[in-house]
């Protein structure tokens, strides 16, 4: 019978630097059969911890259809993830999961989709982006709306140059504070709104950020006629037991680990105080 607390160890294949305090790890488990059948969906969570520190939840970076690894973009900003940040290639990590619902990526055949993430809020949805990207004759329009606060605290910058030469995909830039070589758009997320159209009666949108970022994206989305049920949020909770024993993760009567972190807006108005709730 699997034991749902106890981790399992994973090597430190390669470390790549996306600004001063985020890195992407890729990871291998030691045990082959495990690696082999390791499946996750997009949205997905895994807890991560080093012996002697403490556990963490981290949202799965790679896509499904990477086989025989694992990525976690992680930043640094507790006792845990500093950590992490001083191990080097060839160390060991504990990893236990995955855990958590995932984003729609077959029942949206067909649609429109629209990724729209702030900050650290891209690496969650890389993951269904990758996804959605392998079968992208599955869909309609793709979409990619990205803003950070500067030019360094951009993820995944040299991936973006290359999805932005896809055929049919469209990638929109953004940051607060530029600096002289950036040449693209400034402002908040939402200023891209007058730089493409994001009216479609065929859209879904998936949403990850900071929560005050997330709040004006949905009210972006629905003046663009987009339906509740249709926007999708990821949440951020501490999850200390990932399925939903402890309550810590507890938000109206439902746990983030279990029942997210994926959510819909149409779930999200539900709850007694959404504001609360992105927070």
């Amino acid at each position: 019978m699997r034991n749902e607390y106890l981790p399992h160890p994973a090597i430190i294949e390669s470390i790549q630097r996306e600004s001063f305090d985020t890195k992407t790890f890729k990871l291998v488990f030691k045990d082959k059969a495990l690696a082999e059948s390791f499946n996750y969906k997009p949205g997905q969570f895994v807890q991560v911890s080093l012996l002697g520190v403490g556990e963490s939840p981290i949202s799965i970076t790679s896509s499904p259809s990477d086989k025989g690894f694992l990525e976690l973009t992680i930043r640094a900003v507790g006792k845990l993830t500093r950590a992490i940040h001083q191990l080097k290639q060839g160390d060991k990590i504990y990893i236990r999961g995955p855990y958590g619902n995932s984003f729609p990526v077959d029942e949206v055949a067909g649609k429109d989709l629209y990724f729209i993430a702030g900050g650290i809020g891209l690496p969650p949805l890389r993951s269904v982006i990758k996804s959605v990207f392998v079968r992208r004759g599955d869909f309609g329009k793709i979409k990619i709306l990205y803003g950070a606060k500067t030019p360094n605290e951009l993820c995944f910058k040299e991936e973006l140059k290359v999805w932005k030469q896809i055929d049919n995909i469209e990638v929109l830039l953004t940051v607060d504070e530029p600096d002289d070589r950036w040449q693209e758009n400034v402002g908040v997320v939402t200023t891209l709104w007058g730089k493409t159209d994001m009216v479609s009666p065929n859209g879904v949108a998936y949403i990850c950020g900071p929560p005050i970022m997330i709040k004006f994206v949905i009210e972006k989305l629905l003046t663009s006629g987009f339906r509740d049920e249709d926007i999708y949020i990821t949440l951020e909770r501490y999850m200390k037991c990932g399925i939903g024993k402890c309550g810590h993760c507890n938000i109206a009567g439902m746990f983030v680990c279990i029942d997210g972190p994926v959510f819909t807006y149409s779930q999200l108005k539900k709850f007694p105080d959404k504001e609360k709730a992105m927070a």
